[in-house]
């Protein structure tokens, strides 16, 4: 393995577990805070906002880095026609998902925290972060897969 390859499996585990648990801790940690009314809307505007720079930044190191290892490790006909290849496939459609239900799900919380209002947009955005959550166990675990190379 070269060093480019090295540092690309490390970056995309990294940013992965620093990506899926910031969202798992926004819906345990602080919508529950928010919905109770123990916070104010600028703290946890700040909050929000360090979320969507980590997933973004997080969804941009995942594409370089997968993609890296995607061109390295497979062809059209190993992504499409081997297990690994489908788990492949898998990661990319979470990936996907987890990314679009954060900016969801936070877009609502920062709507509602520029009205200074903290409950109601709790409870709009957690639906999204409920399902952003169960998509971010979910990449843990195809990520689980493909790293071992018994199981597929």
């Amino acid at each position: 393995m070269s060093a480019l390859d090295a540092a690309m499996y490390v970056l995309h585990l990294v940013f992965g577990g620093v990506w899926t648990g910031s969202v798992v801790f926004v819906t345990v940690g602080i919508l529950p805070t928010a919905q109770d009314g123990t916070a104010n809307a600028e703290p946890l505007r700040a909050v929000v906002e360090k979320l969507r720079w980590v997933s973004r930044a997080s969804a941009l190191v995942l594409l370089a880095s997968g993609g890296h290892m995607a061109g390295t490790l497979y062809t059209v006909e190993s992504l499409t026609g081997s297990s690994r290849g489908h788990l492949v496939l898998t990661m990319v459609a979470l990936w996907l998902g987890l990314a679009a239900l954060v900016e969801i799900g936070s877009s609502k919380l920062a709507d509602g925290f520029d009205q200074k209002k903290v409950r109601q947009p709790a409870r709009g955005a957690r639906p999204f972060f409920l399902a952003a959550s169960v998509v971010a166990a979910g990449l843990l675990v195809v990520g689980g897969l493909l790293a071992s190379p018994t199981l597929v």
